[in-house]
């Protein structure tokens, strides 16, 4: 206990000041020091025990939408970097996404509703493999990554990407889906949702994503050397939380026209292309991530589960 004070102490300052960056009037952060303290510290401790200085040691965090994955894995990253000395990067699967012209080709190739960005199968995982790959070669050499913009639909201009000089210690790779698995193919039969009813009655669409699943985005994910979830109580909460996330985001960019912000019914019709695979990261994910942060309806971590000591 002493030594987690003690790394508070060191972080206490950095961290309260991103936390201030992610809030807004109406929306402030409660029982912070806690959760830095009781949760996130002991969770640094774990992954700097595991890190090889030789390699990246790959984190993956998952957890459905709105459930704090950005301001988590910032927070590990800033007490990794500043008290353990570890050189870090953390970028979102969210990132990867195909461009808003190359969804539009799989859309009419393979299925209307992928050309909604999201689901596995509209992200461009060979250039995931890849990015793994070079940050695992022995010669690392400069990567330039790219960055998303949600507010826009489409990838950022090349001179926003990532710059990424050197071989980090430790890369946190988060994403609402990262770690799925797939679901067997008769349980795909039935329809989850009034989305997929009335938009995927052949049920190509659902089976095209849980392919993806059981393929590339099967050995992407295998690479990873441990797996933190977020759990939610249950998938309306989710939505509750991405609700608030869209009205954080209308209210950073309110000023700019020709924007794709969302509103309520937008944002309800969206998150339903996720729940098949959220839900079911519900039931299985508790069984294989290596720790489950649960949280309660009022978006706090209440407890850890540590499987993978």
């Amino acid at each position: 206990m002493q030594s987690v004070n003690f790394c508070f102490g060191k972080v206490k300052k950095d961290c309260l000041k991103f936390i201030q960056s992610q809030e807004t009037k109406a929306d402030k952060f409660k029982n912070k020091e806690r959760m830095i303290k009781s949760f996130l510290i002991p969770l640094c401790f774990w992954i700097s025990k595991k890190a090889d200085k030789k390699r990246p040691y790959f984190v993956g965090l998952a957890g459905g939408q709105g459930t704090g994955k950005t301001t988590i894995s910032s927070i590990i990253k800033i007490i990794l970097t500043k008290y353990f000395k570890l050189k870090v990067f953390r970028i979102s699967i969210d990132d990867f996404y195909k461009t808003r012209k190359e969804r539009i080709i799989l859309a009419k190739r393979v299925h209307p509703m992928l050309l909604t960005r999201g689901v596995p199968g509209t992200h461009d995982i060979n250039m995931m493999l890849s990015f793994f790959k070079k940050a695992k070669s022995k010669k690392f050499k400069r990567l330039r990554l790219p960055t998303f913009n949600k507010a826009v639909d489409d990838r950022f201009n090349k001179k926003y990407w990532y710059d990424l000089k050197a071989k980090p210690d430790v890369i946190i790779f988060e994403g609402w889906c990262v770690g799925a698995k797939s679901e067997k193919n008769n349980s795909l039969k039935k329809n989850i949702n009034s989305l997929e009813k009335a938009k995927d009655h052949k049920q190509v669409w659902r089976k095209y994503v849980n392919q993806q699943l059981k393929s590339k985005y099967k050995n992407l994910y295998s690479q990873l050397n441990c797996l933190i979830y977020l759990k939610a109580k249950n998938f309306n909460l989710l939505q509750k939380w991405r609700l608030k996330q869209e009205r954080k985001l209308w209210l950073n960019t309110k000023k700019k026209s020709n924007l794709k912000i969302m509103s309520k019914g937008d944002v309800i019709n969206f998150m339903q292309t996720y729940q098949r695979i959220t839900q079911n990261m519900f039931k299985k994910m508790p069984k294989y991530a290596s720790i489950i942060l649960n949280l309660n309806s009022n978006h706090q971590i209440k407890s850890a589960v540590y499987r993978n000591k």
